[in-house]
């Protein structure tokens, strides 16, 4: 006979406030066992460069999306130049939180760019003909981040190893971008 207990989502989120490790970082070889949802809870951690708003929460428990939560991460990552909130794909998310894990740290993310709408989008390509015309930011499904404690090639090299999206690395710039489009990588 097992004993089993039930815990609520909200008592979780609530007895975990102010933990800052939820489980053991892994290697760059497992990395894509932690994308593929190893684990029973998800965290993400980062601050908007634009806005300086932060964010530190569990977003994905036992299987499920906390809907309050994903709400919470699209605000951050709307485009703050207009003001404008869409839905951030998930995929996304998981990406980002997948790499952060593997890149075993506490930091958060510095976002510098999530959502653009398409107006914000042409108006970034006209001055950088490195900005895509049909990015996967004007979708919801791509950031731009960076870390002070770890490299932009670590970065690269964490998102990489999942094969759960897009991945360029901007060495100027110091940044990397995450997509959930296709699996490919670039630098430049």
């Amino acid at each position: 006979m097992t004993n089993k207990t039930t815990v609520t989502r909200r008592a979780l989120l609530g007895g975990m406030a102010g933990f800052g490790v939820v489980s053991a970082a892994p290697s760059f070889a497992n990395a894509p066992a932690v994308l593929s949802g190893a684990g029973n809870i998800r965290r993400i951690r980062m601050y908007s460069q634009r806005t300086g708003e932060k964010l530190d929460s569990v977003y994905w428990i036992d299987g499920q999306y906390v809907p309050e939560v994903m709400d919470e991460i699209s605000f951050l990552m709307r485009d703050w130049r207009q003001n404008m909130v869409i839905p951030m794909d998930p995929a996304l998310i998981d990406v980002m939180a997948a790499a952060h894990s593997v890149l075993e740290t506490d930091e958060p993310y510095q976002m510098m760019s999530g959502y653009r709408t398409p107006e914000t989008n042409a108006m970034l390509r006209r001055s950088n003909r490195g900005v895509a015309r049909n990015s996967y930011h004007t979708r919801g499904m791509a950031a731009d981040l960076r870390l002070l404690e770890r490299s932009s090639w670590d970065m690269y090299r964490a998102a990489v190893s999942l094969s759960g999206g897009g991945v360029g690395r901007y060495r100027r710039s110091g940044f990397v971008h995450y997509d959930c489009g296709p699996v490919r990588s670039w630098q430049s």
